[in-house]
């Protein structure tokens, strides 16, 4: 996250509420974009076999009847040279169902022989494990548990998966799912997602971490006996921000505590010795976007060791190499990161901590987020498969060693041409350099000047990267190009990809230096393309929602807003959201105990200044942005004559679903832009 045609008119000071009869706009110029874009194939996870013999992914799915709808399957096809061509379904076969197929979490079995993966085919709703044996092609359903499932990973011997595991969950885990608003007593009762470790042979599982214990992230130890985890107490969708690692028996039994970081952690991984275990550290944003810097620590506990200390991009992935031969003698680590606004993969020497780069470019290796999902390494240390994608190239899947991929055969379908060629722009700003990305309309005609609506991606710590609009991702904003708009998506300071000294130049500074930032890159833009200085437009969404309601309260530089999830109060957001141990790496306190710190940067208290026509948008069941925080903003507006208007979506989460939503916002958002900047109109910047 060419029309043309109708579009519904957006009128003064209107609000949808959830509780009202939901009726969408006009979507029929939108969705034929969408369902254009649909037909790229959008590839959400792959995996290279440990014998570099096979490849398998997850890749979204359609309908006839609703292009839109959004399922997942998982394929896998041979990398021999004389293999067949042709993909192989790995979808349990003889089933039908009403709705869409949820696939994902695809895991190779240690010998090759096998693919584990997620679906819910045969319990609508509700996923299971299943493997699939690729020699004759028979499909086992593993588990017939109540709950929701993820992340499986096949122990060092082959004998056993392990997965987690909520029981009884209705939702699956993470607060970017939409979560429905709590009634009667409030008890702060919480679910959590725990290890269970499923024997192949007879399919019988056992649960084995602690009951009071959410797991994030585990992997096995190489004798098979151990996992180290990130964990905490209580809610996992909070205290994931304060996560431990610790080691848990495979046999089952107590966590033993091996390191309490000082900043937040993702990613443990073991040393091919089991001797040690690395992992990511630094401020991060949601759980499934972590970045920062690698670090190492004894399995046994003790200080942490920072191994790429000033490192230029982000590390959000990482594998240590764990197969026979001299790469996997646990001295160098691959990883991949978010560099110069684009991705980079290099090798780290675990002695020295010297970074190789092996590969860059402005494009990204895989979506906009679980990056993790996007790139793997097979046993030989060397072979990779990965998706890569762009602003101007579909997703597509590739094989091979590093910087030297050959691309695997898929659908042979041109780029659609509704965008001129991305273009990265830097500048200075207060002693730093700010890069970020220009997307200009198809066509730009000589000697006219065109309209640019700036899009502030979400986080903080997070950035926007080269990626093709998916339909119902962020990257969708990207479609406002198509209405003959410029887009700008600046990487300003606190955005990961530039080094940790720069994503931490926002802590106490929101809306400080950040927003310096964005205003110096449009006047680059501003300066140096063909842009309109009088019709500049801004939106974003979460963080970037809140950075719009702020950029409003503090200059008249823009002509019209679009606020996706915003925040207005960071007073009453801390006691309102769902997730409030992100804020204080960032504000250094509670709000109980410091809060002038949150007051100063909150919108709210310079709401007297907005004169920008601002249209809010967000989800009913929104826990990470709460719909309080735009009804807020949006009824101070109306109190001061400001034009604006309030859709709350029902049903929708931080993250939205539906794609009659999708394409609903779609048509607000640009109809928003369209009808308050138009050219004739007179403006000054300032």
């Amino acid at each position: 996250m060419a029309r043309r045609g109708r579009l519904r008119r957006i009128g003064l000071a209107t609000v949808v509420l959830a509780s009202m009869p939901w009726t969408a706009a006009a979507p029929e110029p939108t969705s034929d974009l969408m369902r254009d874009l649909a037909a790229f194939p959008q590839y959400r996870e792959v995996r290279i076999s440990p014998d570099a013999h096979w490849i398998a992914w997850v890749q979204r799915t359609t309908s006839e009847k609703n292009p839109l709808a959004s399922g997942s399957a998982v394929f896998a096809r041979t990398l021999a040279p004389q293999g067949p061509a042709a993909v192989v379904s790995v979808v349990p076969s003889g089933e039908s169902t009403s709705a869409p197929t949820d696939e994902e979490w695809i895991a190779w079995s240690p010998d090759s022989k096998s693919l584990a993966f997620l679906s819910d085919a045969r319990s609508p709703g509700i996923r299971q494990l299943y493997v699939k044996n690729m020699a004759d092609g028979t499909i086992r359903q593993l588990t017939h548990l109540n709950g929701d499932l993820t992340t499986p990973s096949w122990s060092p011997d082959g004998r056993s998966i392990a997965i987690l595991f909520t029981e009884s969950s209705g939702r699956q885990a993470g607060p970017l799912a939409a979560v429905p608003q709590p009634t009667g007593v409030i008890d702060d009762q919480v679910l959590e997602q725990r290890i269970a470790v499923v024997d192949v042979a007879s399919a019988a599982h056992k649960v084995i971490s602690p009951p009071d214990m959410y797991v994030y992230e585990y992997d096995w130890s190489p004798d098979g006996n151990a996992f180290a985890v990130t964990a905490a107490h209580g809610s996992g969708d909070n205290n994931w921000y304060i996560a431990k690692i610790y080691i848990i028996p495979a046999a089952g039994g107590e966590a033993h505590e091996v390191f309490a970081p000082h900043t937040q952690i993702a990613v443990p991984r073991w040393s091919p010795d089991g001797q040690q275990i690395a992992f990511i550290a630094g401020l991060m944003s949601d759980e499934g976007i972590a970045s920062g810097e690698i670090s190492v620590i004894s399995a046994d506990g003790g200080e942490a060791r920072t191994l790429t200390p000033g490192l230029d991009g982000s590390a959000y992935w990482f594998a240590w190499p764990k197969g026979g031969g001299k790469r996997a003698d646990g001295k160098s680590l691959v990883i991949a990161e978010a560099f110069e606004g684009g991705s980079a993969l290099a090798t780290v020497d675990t002695r020295t901590g010297s970074v190789r780069v092996l590969w860059k470019g402005a494009e990204t290796v895989i979506g906009p987020a679980e990056f993790a999902l996007g790139i793997s390494i097979a046993s030989d240390g060397r072979t990779t498969a990965v998706i890569r994608e762009s602003f101007n190239d579909p997703p597509a899947l590739w094989t091979g060693a590093i910087g030297s991929w050959r691309r695997v055969p898929g659908p042979a379908l041109e780029p659609l041409k509704l965008w001129g060629q991305a273009q990265s722009v830097k500048w200075r700003s207060d002693g730093f350099e700010v890069q970020g990305w220009l997307v200009p309309p198809a066509v730009v005609e000589p000697g006219h000047k065109y309209p640019m609506v700036v899009w502030v991606h979400g986080g903080p710590a997070w950035l926007t990267a080269p990626s093709w609009p998916a339909p119902l991702d962020d990257s969708r904003i990207l479609l406002l190009a198509t209405h003959g708009y410029y887009v700008f998506f600046p990487n300003p300071r606190g955005s990961a990809g530039f080094g940790e000294r720069f994503t931490q130049a926002n802590i106490k500074d929101f809306g400080g230096g950040d927003l310096r930032d964005i205003l110096a890159g449009i006047r680059q833009v501003v300066d140096t393309r063909p842009v309109n200085d009088s019709r500049v437009g801004l939106t974003g969404w979460s963080y970037g929602g809140f950075m719009t309601m702020w950029a409003l309260t503090q200059t008249n530089r823009f002509r019209a807003a679009v606020v996706g999830a915003g925040l207005a109060n960071w007073l009453s957001y801390y006691g309102e959201n769902g997730i409030d141990e992100w804020m204080l790496p960032y504000f250094g306190a509670s709000v109980y105990d410091d809060p002038a710190v949150y007051a100063k940067s909150s919108p709210i208290n310079f709401i007297k200044n907005v004169r920008t026509p601002t249209l809010l948008l967000v989800g009913d069941s929104d826990v990470e942005c709460p719909p309080p925080q735009s009804y807020e903003y949006w009824h101070a507006l109306k109190s001061f004559g400001v034009k604006t208007q309030l859709v709350i979506y029902p049903h929708e989460g931080h993250e939205f679903e539906d794609p009659a939503h999708v394409v609903d916002m779609l048509d607000r958002m640009v109809n928003w832009f369209d009808n308050n900047m138009p050219e004739a109109q007179g403006h000054t910047a300032q």
